[in-house]
C-alpha cells in the first residue's frame, strides 16, 4: 500500500510518502508556498511505482489529505489534477473517520485531531490523552473502549505571544523557548516564561481532570510542532510522537480498505 498523506493544518503542511506501509520521509512546509508544495507532492509521486497491471502506465498509489484550511485544500487538489493527474481522497468526505465520535457535533471537529486520537489509542489499546501543539493546542481524550469523548482547545504558542503584542503598548512579540529559569529577568524572558509554564500547567491540569472524569490515569501523548519545545519539562508525559497526524492519515485509509475488503 502506498500512500502520499497530507496533513493540512492553520500554518504548515506535512507531507509523509509511504511504501508498503514504511515511512519512506514526512516533509513540513509554509502552506502559502505553492511551489515548495508542488515540487514535494511531485517528487513523492514520483517514487510510487507503476503499477504491474497498468497498460497506462498509472502508479500504485493515493493521496490522502486531512485538512482544517479548505483553501488550501483546493490548492492540493489542483496540484493533485494538473501535475500528476490524480484525485486526491478526503478524510471525513472520501474516507470514513477511523473513530467513534460522542460529542454534540461532530462534522465540527478537525480531521486532524480525531485521526491523531484514533492513531494514539491504536498503539495504547486503553484511555489516552493526544495534545496536539500546534497554531492552536488541543488537548483530546478517548476512553477505554477507543470513542472520542471531545477535548480542550486553546491558543497556542504564537497566537498568545501575537496577542500581547497586538494588545499591549510595550510588549514585544517573542518566540517561545524552554526558560532558563522559572521566572524572566527582562520583559522578553517573563513573556516567554509565562507562556511556556502557563501551557505545560493547562496540559497538567486537564488531564488530572479527565482522569477524574474517566476514574483511570489516561496514558497522554504529545504531538505537534511545539511539543517538543515543552516535552523535557513534562514528566507526567508518557509519550512524545512526531508527526501523529500523518500517521493517523495512514492508518485512517488503512481501516477504509480493510472494512471494504470484508464487504466484498
Amino acid at each position: 500500500m502506498n500512500i502520499i498523506a497530507v496533513d493540512i493544518g492553520n500554518t504548515n503542511i506535512d507531507i509523509g510518502l509511504f511504501l508498503d506501509g514504511e515511512e519512506q520521509f514526512i516533509k513540513s512546509m509554509p502552506g502559502r508556498s505553492r511551489a515548495k508544495l508542488t515540487d514535494c507532492l511531485k517528487s513523492a509521486w514520483q517514487e510510487i511505482p507503476i503499477a504491474e497491471s497498468s497498460k497506462e502506465q498509472k502508479r500504485d498509489g493515493v493521496i490522502v489529505v486531512s485538512s482544517v484550511k479548505p483553501a488550501w485544500t483546493k490548492v492540493v487538489q489542483e496540484i493533485a489534477k494538473d501535475e500528476l493527474g490524480e484525485k486526491v481522497h478526503i478524510i471525513g468526505r472520501d474516507i470514513p473517520l477511523p473513530i467513534t465520535l460522542r460529542v454534540d457535533e461532530p462534522d465540527n471537529v478537525g480531521t486532524d485531531r480525531v485521526i491523531s486520537a484514533a492513531a494514539a489509542y491504536a498503539v495504547v489499546e486503553d484511555a489516552v490523552v493526544v495534545a496536539d501543539f500546534g497554531t492552536a493546542v488541543t488537548i483530546d481524550l478517548v476512553d477505554e473502549n477507543g470513542i472520542f469523548l471531545g477535548g480542550v482547545i486553546c491558543p497556542g504558542f504564537q497566537i498568545s505571544a501575537q496577542a500581547l503584542k497586538e494588545n499591549t503598548a510595550q510588549l514585544p512579540n517573542i518566540k517561545v523557548t524552554k526558560p532558563k529559569g522559572p521566572y524572566g529577568k527582562n520583559t522578553t524572558e517573563a513573556i516567554n516564561c509565562g507562556l511556556y509554564y502557563s501551557i505545560i500547567g493547562a496540559l497538567q491540569e486537564v488531564v488530572r481532570r479527565y482522569a477524574e472524569t474517566i476514574g483511570k490515569w489516561p496514558q497522554t501523548v504529545i504531538t505537534g510542532a511545539a511539543a517538543k519545545v515543552i516535552r523535557d519539562d513534562c514528566n507526567f508525559i508518557d509519550s512524545y510522537v512526531p508527526n501523529l497526524v500523518v500517521k493517523g492519515i495512514v492508518l485512517a485509509y488503512k481501516k477504509f480498505i480493510e472494512e471494504k475488503a470484508k464487504l466484498v
